[in-house]
């Protein structure tokens, strides 16, 4: 057994798990980066948790307090153009989308267009 080549092994599969890791930080804030703009800047939706706290999987939402008679409307909305699983925790209320490690941003884009096309018609 050559001792540097199993070394050598260890840490070329080391260096790719690293890599792998920093790619999947990378997209998760790309995502989460997108989807916090989007909320940011709406007319109709406001996030739940300060700037500095904010999670890349988690991200809560509401309406502003004039389109708190919408969220029914816009969770039905999201629910035919294929949203699923966006309702919020039951104390806060509003909405959450769950951003984990498999889901594609295309995901978060959709997510994106069905909150712009609702504002649009709504707001």
């Amino acid at each position: 057994m050559n001792f540097t080549r199993e070394m050598s092994k260890m840490s070329l599969g080391v260096g790719i798990e690293a890599k792998i890791q920093a790619r999947m930080e990378e997209m998760n804030k790309k995502k989460a980066n997108l989807l916090y703009d989007a909320i940011d800047n709406s007319k109709m939706f406001t996030g739940t948790v300060a700037k500095e706290d904010r999670s890349l999987m988690n991200i809560c939402f509401v309406m502003k307090e004039q389109y708190k008679d919408k969220e029914d409307a816009f969770m039905d909305f999201a629910k035919g153009k294929g949203m699923v699983g966006i309702k919020g925790h039951r104390s806060v209320g509003g909405f959450r989308a769950s951003c984990y490690n498999a889901l594609p941003i295309e995901s978060v884009q959709a997510l994106i267009d069905c909150m712009n096309e609702f504002e649009k018609a709504n707001a």
